[in-house]
Order: C-alpha cells, then structure tokens, then sequence
C-alpha cells in the first residue's frame, strides 16, 4: 500500500491538522514542514503531489506511538526499519493504539474480513521465520477502515 494512502487514513482517523501532523513526526527527531506534510496528503493527480518516503513515513509512525503512548526517555529510541512494509505499519499501529490480539480480530470483524488466530499472528513475525506471511494491502485497507470505525465511532 502506499505510503500517501496510509498517511490520508491515519489523519482521517487521528482528525488532524496538517501542522498537527508535522508534529507527530517531529515527534521522533525529524524535522519537517507544514508544505511538505500538504504535498504528501495530495491525491497522485493533483498538482504539488509527492510520494512519501519510507523514512518520513518510518518517522510518522514512531512519532505516532510517542503521540498516543508517551515517550519514554528511560529507553533508547529503536532503530528505523527501511524499507517501510504493510506488516511494520500494522506492528506500529498495534502498539501506538494499544491494541491487544481480541482487539485485533474485532476490527477486523467490523469490516467484515474475519481472520484467524494462527493467520494474525503469523502477520506480526520477523520476516524469515517459517510462520511468517507478509501482510497484503487489502488487508491493511481493511484494517485502516476497521480502526477507523472504531477511533472515530
């Protein structure tokens, strides 16, 4: 899935400015403008339209747990993994919205796409595990709609 798609979901769902959302990513050390927040927000065809980086979006997502969670100073900042997959956004959407594995299954039950304990699991191993399957971008759409539904009622 894009990363402009991810990006347009998760500030429907958050209901964030752009400049709140430059926040969020200045949140995990990097920098950024409110303009190039608005260029990464734009739909492909229209003009001023740039394509999100895997770092800006790495970035967006560490700064999206520390927005939601709290940053704990008391830890070392993990580092980034580039490039940014479907199966990373879905570990970090996990853990920013405390999401525990029946909660899972329930947002993936709103949107009618259920989903089975082994198939779940076998979404969040490390790549190379035997178990491990790499998450599609259906299933991430749906469970940006699921988690949707359920932030925004």
């Amino acid at each position: 899935m894009l990363n402009n798609d991810v990006l347009r979901s998760l500030r429907y769902m958050l209901d964030v400015s752009d400049a709140q959302l430059a926040e969020i990513v200045q949140l995990s050390g990097r920098t950024t403008r409110p303009d190039e927040i608005e260029a990464v927000l734009k739909k492909e065809d229209e003009p001023g339209f740039a394509e999100c980086s895997d770092e800006l979006m790495a970035h967006f997502l560490d700064g999206l747990v520390y927005f939601k969670r709290g940053k704990d100073d008391s830890r070392p900042a993990q580092p980034f993994e580039l490039p940014v997959s479907n199966n990373m956004v879905l570990k970090k959407l996990r853990v920013a919205f405390e999401l525990k594995e029946d909660d899972m299954h329930a947002i993936m039950q709103s949107v009618d796409c259920p989903v089975s304990k082994p198939e779940m699991s076998a979404l969040f191993r490390k790549a190379g595990h035997s178990n491990y399957r790499t998450c599609g971008d259906q299933f991430l759409r749906n469970f940006l709609k699921g988690l949707s539904l359920r932030e925004r009622g």
